[in-house]
């Protein structure tokens, strides 16, 4: 399995919960709980950053609408003295879902769409993999991640560069699930319902959620365009690991494809006047710039997106929001956001408490933010920390981390079969999911060319007719290893290939064109 599973990581505050005393159930808990769990930030944050090993983090806190705490650690990039502000711009990852379900929640109260939309009466070429279902699926559908489309459906297709209106329509060749059966979380999908909203509203996406969301509430560092980002003096650098410590990132995620599931940047001081309205049931300043009742939809439960067990109740997903049940009972909003290429993302709202806690680092996740916003959230509810959440979440992190692929640290055979002559899988080769693919002779080796933006690997052989390529981007952890097995015809030549690394869901043979 080769797309790394991050939003599973949203879930561990409901899977991994701490113990504490019943007494702060919800509604009960101090207001000088806040202040207390605020002055204790700056040694948790010294603490996780010194065992994480992330270069920079900037994080903020709020308590009903008065930003508390706001600050920098860390530098920019790592070689480099210039220091992580509360003012420098990070990439949100995923934490853009709930940035823009609040803004679907603006043209819902304006009359423009519902959640129950049929994202076809907006998209008319839209399509799955069943005509009923196609015609059926709602905006709402798509923001639950409740659709029947696979876990991250679609993302190797941004990965190869294809744009969002391509990725978009390849999405009907994979495999349904039949539709509000079951919980999987997809950037595509969301994105779908996101463009739906945008053809209602008459606007693109990015300057929607700018018209509505991003200029009214001041934030104005915040974006929905890569460029934009890019066009920061004062921005993050992304860190990936190497041999077990963080370096500078030689490549930048580029999420425009599926912009409003992961393409917003922002920083805390933005991040906090959205917590905040958040928080405080869609007023800013003194003004209702959303409505309660539309905001509270967005955040209430539509799927179940980890069942219950005997120790923790059900976690649940809701337009764009993960919701689950503190062990104290109180009611949690959350989100990560995690890109490999060097970006890790979470916040955390308490509303039994009015305190929202966000945290932006500028390397490849290993439950740093996670670590420190369950931290202040135990602070605020119990008075302490009920474990030590680094070491909770750091586990979990490593395995996602892990390299795959069915050849991952094996050696090379002693004796292969040896390959046919390279002419032989030399060629153009193409599907209807993934597109273009070119395979051409260099050496001892092949080299393979596929996608819009003419990514290239050099194929190794392995054995037989089975090469191996070695990867690291978005879609697999560094040190992956991908098998490509070719098909070979009568005539000796290849006819096709499959490429371990698309195949997941049956979409990675490419035949000779």
């Amino acid at each position: 399995m080769f797309v790394i599973r991050w939003a599973a990581l949203a879930l561990l505050p409901t899977l991994i919960s701490g113990c504490g005393d019943s007494a702060s159930a919800q509604g009960d808990i101090p207001a000088s709980r806040v202040n207390q769990a605020v002055g204790q930030l700056d040694a948790v944050v010294a603490d996780v950053m010194q065992r994480s090993g992330v270069p920079g983090m900037a994080v903020a806190v709020v308590h009903g609408d008065t930003v508390l705490y706001s600050r920098g650690f860390g530098v920019k990039r790592l070689g480099e003295p210039a220091p992580v502000q509360p003012e420098t711009v990070f990439q949100l990852a995923s934490v853009s879902k709930p940035i823009g379900a609040t803004v679907v929640t603006a043209q819902i109260e304006k009359g423009v769409v519902s959640w129950q939309t049929p994202v076809q009466q907006h998209l008319p070429w839209f399509e799955l993999n069943d005509p009923a279902t196609s015609a059926a699926v709602t905006i709402g559908d798509m923001y639950a991640h409740r659709s029947g489309l696979p876990d991250h459906a679609g993302d190797e297709l941004e990965e190869i560069g294809h744009d969002r209106r391509s990725a978009l329509q390849r999405l009907r060749h994979l495999p349904l699930e039949p539709l509000r059966s079951t919980h999987a979380y997809t950037n595509f999908g969301l994105t779908a319902g996101a463009e739906a909203v945008a053809e209602a509203s008459g606007a693109s996406w990015e300057d929607l959620s700018e018209a509505v969301l991003y200029r009214p509430l001041g934030m104005s560092a915040t974006s929905s365009r890569f460029a934009d980002f890019m066009a920061r003096a004062d921005r993050a650098h992304p860190h990936v690991l190497q041999n077990g410590a963080f370096e500078p990132a030689t490549r930048q995620r580029q999420p425009d494809a599926q912009s409003p599931a992961g393409g917003v940047s922002s920083n805390v001081v933005d991040m906090a006047r959205w917590m905040a309205l958040v928080l405080n049931d869609g007023r800013h300043n003194g003004a209702q710039l959303l409505s309660r009742t539309a905001l509270a939809h967005a955040l209430s439960p539509q799927a179940v997106s980890s069942p219950a067990t005997d120790e923790h109740p059900a976690g649940h997903y809701g337009y764009g929001f993960n919701i689950s049940t503190t062990h104290a009972g109180g009611t949690r909003y959350s989100h990560s956001g995690a890109f490999t290429l060097g970006a890790a993302t979470n916040f955390a709202l308490l509303p039994a408490a009015k305190t929202g806690i966000i945290v932006l680092t500028n390397a490849q996740p290993v439950g740093a933010a996670e670590a420190i916003t369950s931290t202040y959230l135990d602070l605020v509810e119990f008075g302490r920390p009920t474990r030590d959440w680094f070491d909770t979440y750091a586990p979990a992190f490593a395995a996602m981390n892990a390299p795959t692929g069915r050849a991952v640290g094996l050696p090379y055979p002693d004796a292969p079969e040896p390959a046919r002559p390279l002419h032989a899988y030399a060629g153009s080769f193409q599907s209807d999911y993934l597109g273009d693919a070119r395979i051409e002779p260099s050496g001892s080796d092949l080299v393979l060319t596929i996608g819009p933006a003419g990514n290239t690997h050099v194929l190794h052989h392995w054995n037989g007719d089975t090469f191996v390529f070695e990867l690291g981007g978005e879609v697999a952890p560094p040190g992956s290893r991908s098998a490509v097995d070719f098909t070979i015809g009568p005539g000796g030549m290849a006819t096709g290939m499959t490429i371990e690394l698309y195949d997941e869901y049956g979409q990675g043979t490419l035949t000779r064109r």
